[in-house]
């Protein structure tokens, strides 16, 4: 028997109910919207809102105020330099050839055929963009083929894939943890690891570098204030070249029962006898870690950032991780390189070997120089610490005029006081390259401390040219 148009509805309203309770609630609204507006027009109104300038605001400002110190010093921007071709232990700008240390390709990965056959083959079979989010039409066979890869690397389960290092950090963290929640970590941890935290909402406390006595005061404090307890560690840290203290962290977890997050991207490819990273090198089940979290960027030579664990953290992320499901998925050809790179790892351990070796050569030579490699162990980074910003930036400046690519690290990303430049190690560096290296480095530098260049060396008449760009940098 088929119903009229004012039969009851599943809901208990027929069609007529329905549109008579809706207008209601459009003539509520409106009423309340109108007594609303006749208050605020018995206020006295505030002044029209002004529309700031980007050239007013304080950042802008720093901008201005670090390029005009630049010009007023003589010294040149070191950052921003463009490559001719791809950048391995050599590199070419504006036609010249020079030893490079400043990128990250460690295996030699980026400037092997066969990572540019695959990604070609990749780009024949797919096009360049996945072009939707994985969960919609954006998957494609070998999206799940290197995440299968990078779960078999790390021993675990499982593994996904996303489209930035520096977004996988952002989306994991904050999509496990919630304003419930502790996250503790490393006060040397990368800036997506905070920004992941700031998102997540949840409670943020550091320990001192490396210092497990420190975080045990913090856990043994706060742990039992919260619902739940995440740690975060780089297996390298990427700024002083030393490792995390995995064993007496885990001797940690299995007292405090805290999530272990230990970000792999400059350890995969270098840690370990044959490069599967952190958990190789102290010999340690893999499995022992909660969250393996990797960048494609450095040993694989792509781009885009990894989770691998268990198979419920994984499907947890591709279910709820923000970063997946509302983002397009990773282009298949960066998918199909960082494949490549994987393969090179697995089936070439001597080019970690020749790693190893070159990375212990650079810090014995450096040490023999009297450089000061600050914390570095000798794997894939190793800074040389100066002190002072304006005397790394010009440090930086004068080795490239020798044929040397490295770039310095300053204030705000290291303290000042701790500038640097930081050398990235490859397989491919040859021993006459790091001997080379090392030896203009030290001369260069020291030249510069003989002259006493550097911020506290500047002249003061110049300086104050900066007054009026100073006193710019209050405005917000």
């Amino acid at each position: 028997m088929s119903k009229g148009p004012d039969d009851e509805t599943p809901s208990g309203l027929g069609a007529e109910g329905k549109r008579g309770l809706l207008d209601k609630m459009r003539r509520t609204s409106e009423s309340s919207g109108r007594n609303r507006a006749a208050r605020l027009n018995r206020q006295p109104q505030p002044p029209a809102r002004q529309v700031l300038r980007f050239d007013e605001l304080a950042e802008y400002q720093r901008v201005q105020l670090q390029r005009m110190a630049g010009e007023l010093t003589g010294v040149a921007n070191p950052f921003f330099r463009s490559h001719d071709r791809a950048a391995g232990a050599t590199t070419t700008m504006a036609g010249r050839e020079f030893i490079n240390f400043a990128s990250y390709d460690y295996l030699a990965t980026n400037t092997d055929p066969r990572t540019a056959e695959r990604a070609k083959t990749a780009i024949d079979r797919f096009g360049i963009s996945a072009s939707a989010s994985r969960l919609v039409a954006g998957e494609r066979p070998v999206h799940t083929e290197l995440e299968a890869d990078l779960a078999s690397i790390y021993g675990v389960d499982a593994a996904v894939c996303f489209v930035s290092g520096y977004l996988t950090n952002v989306a994991a963290i904050s999509c496990l943890m919630g304003p419930q929640d502790l996250v503790i970590h490393d006060e040397f941890i990368h800036n997506s690891a905070l920004a992941g935290i700031k998102q997540s909402g949840a409670t943020r406390r550091l320990f001192r570098h490396n210092d497990i006595e420190n975080l045990e005061s913090v856990l043994r404090t706060l742990s039992a204030d919260f619902r739940r307890i995440m740690v975060i560690v780089e297996g390298v840290y990427s700024m002083d070249g030393d490792i995390a203290d995995l064993p007496g962290l885990l001797e940690l977890r299995s007292r405090y029962g805290f999530w272990l997050m230990v970000d792999e991207a400059h350890a995969l490819g270098v840690l370990g006898r044959n490069g599967r990273g952190t958990f190789e090198h102290f010999d340690i089940d893999p499995r022992e870690i909660d969250i393996w979290m990797g960048t494609l960027s450095k040993t694989t030579s792509s781009c885009g950032g990894y989770i691998a664990g268990s198979q419920a953290l994984v499907d947890i992320l591709k279910a709820e991780a923000g970063g997946f499901v509302y983002s397009v998925g990773l282009a298949p050809v960066l998918a199909a390189a960082a494949r490549s790179g994987l393969h090179i790892l697995s089936t070439e351990p001597e080019r970690t070997e020749r790693l190893h070796r070159n990375g212990a050569l650079f810090l014995e030579c450096a040490k023999k120089a009297g450089l000061d490699t600050g914390l570095s162990v000798g794997f894939s980074v190793v800074p040389v610490i100066v002190g002072d910003s304006l005397r790394a930036v010009q440090l930086s400046n004068d080795l490239l005029e020798e044929g040397i690519n490295v770039l310095p690290i300053i204030h705000p990303a290291v303290p000042e006081g701790m500038a640097r430049l930081r050398f990235f190690i490859t397989c491919n560096h040859t021993e006459e390259q790091i001997r080379h290296s090392v030896e203009v480095t030290a001369r260069k530098l020291k030249d510069l401390q003989d002259r006493n260049f550097g911020l506290a060396s500047l002249d003061m008449e110049k300086v104050m040219q900066l007054s009026p760009l100073l006193q710019g940098t209050g405005k917000t």
